[in-house]
């Protein structure tokens, strides 16, 4: 049998039983359940990704509905759990739902939600925070100062990439990969060319305007094309940032023969999901062009980076914070639990991904 998990309730007398598999930020989304009758239990074991075992001692034998997280493997077991107990909805506090297996919820009459939307312009901004901290080698140049490396400004310490008028690369043109090239375009004046299965027409609209704006006052005009294809992409932008789905077909999407087409001094962004790039590989290229610089959110086998990858001066690493601001984490937050209102109320619902 499971150790109990220890859990914080509101709520008690709730006649709709929901469960959240972590804390999240804000009161709102509380707020709204407890409001629906909703007893709300919240997981707060210390340990930051539960295991299937204690997932299942969470759910018990009643449960109406679970908010859960991206770092947990909802399938066939979970979801079997959650329609014993009577369970009808299931909501994924993150934009994708890679860790969900979709057959599995239908199999067992769980609807299941997803939070886009509201983080959009966070993570756009935080791939945007990424691009211009490895063109200007700012991390390294703040632990160059903290070491107390620094005896005096000399003409060639910490040379970076001047962003204005290179081209910035996007793989995946959609809410997120659109807003972060309307940053980068109109913050830095970068020409664009993106890959993506669908014709990206507001974004293109987009660059033509702004590019008749900086014509209009004397300067060179930017300029957008969509490319033929990835590798089209790869060979000719001097930044790139990734915003693919993950699954099959996008599995190591990023590998050692795709490496070896990009630019010597090229930089290249993840903020979608880890497996996208083969980490190994691009551990590899990094060592074999340190002028190479890469910026990532999201690692192959999170928590844990490929071995060197940590030792690698030309590369950012930050823990999963694209989505970390206040007002976007609130906002998921909130999202979720309407997901799982929502299922509560409409039964009828048998499946659906928002």
């Amino acid at each position: 049998m499971a150790k109990p998990v220890s859990i914080e309730v509101w709520n008690p007398n709730g006649k709709y039983r929901v469960v959240s598999t972590k804390s999240m930020p804000g009161t709102r989304w509380i707020n709204l359940l407890v409001q629906q009758d909703c007893r709300v239990e919240i997981c707060t074991e210390k340990k930051t990704i539960l295991s299937v075992e204690d997932i299942i001692a969470l759910i018990g034998t009643k449960c109406d509905g679970v908010i859960g997280q991206l770092t947990e493997d909802w399938g066939e077991t979970l979801f079997s759990a959650l329609s014993k107990a009577g369970g009808k909805a299931f909501s994924n506090m993150a934009v994708g739902y890679n860790n969900v297996d979709v057959e599995a919820a239908t199999k067992y009459g769980v609807a299941v939600g997803n939070t886009p939307g509201v983080l959009t312009e966070t993570t756009a901004e935080l791939a945007a925070s990424l691009s211009l901290a490895a063109s200007r080698r700012i991390v390294e140049a703040d632990g160059f100062m903290r070491a107390g490396l620094y005896d005096g400004w000399l003409p060639h310490l910490f040379v970076g990439n001047l962003l204005k008028g290179q081209t910035v690369g996007v793989i995946g043109a959609g809410r997120i990969g659109s807003a972060y090239a309307r940053m980068m375009i109109e913050g830095f004046k970068m020409n664009l060319i993106y890959f993506d299965l669908y014709q990206a027409t507001r974004l293109e609209k987009f660059v033509t305007a702004y590019g008749q704006f900086l014509k209009a006052s004397g300067e060179e005009p930017v300029t957008w094309r969509r490319a033929s294809s990835m590798d089209e992409v790869l060979q000719q932008a001097d930044v790139i940032s990734l915003h693919p789905i993950l699954d099959k077909t996008t599995y190591h999407l990023i590998n050692k023969e795709r490496l070896s087409k990009m630019k010597k001094e090229a930089i290249l962004i993840n903020c979608s999901r880890g497996p996208v790039v083969d980490e190994e590989a691009l551990v590899e290229h990094l060592k074999q062009n340190p002028m190479f610089r890469v910026g990532l959110d999201v690692f192959e086998d999170e928590p844990y980076m490929k071995p060197g990858l940590a030792d690698m001066k030309n590369a950012i690493v930050v823990p999963h914070i694209a989505s970390a601001s206040k007002w976007t984490r609130e906002g998921m937050a909130t999202l979720a639990a309407l997901n799982v209102l929502v299922c509560i109320f409409y039964t009828h619902i048998t499946h659906f991904v928002c």
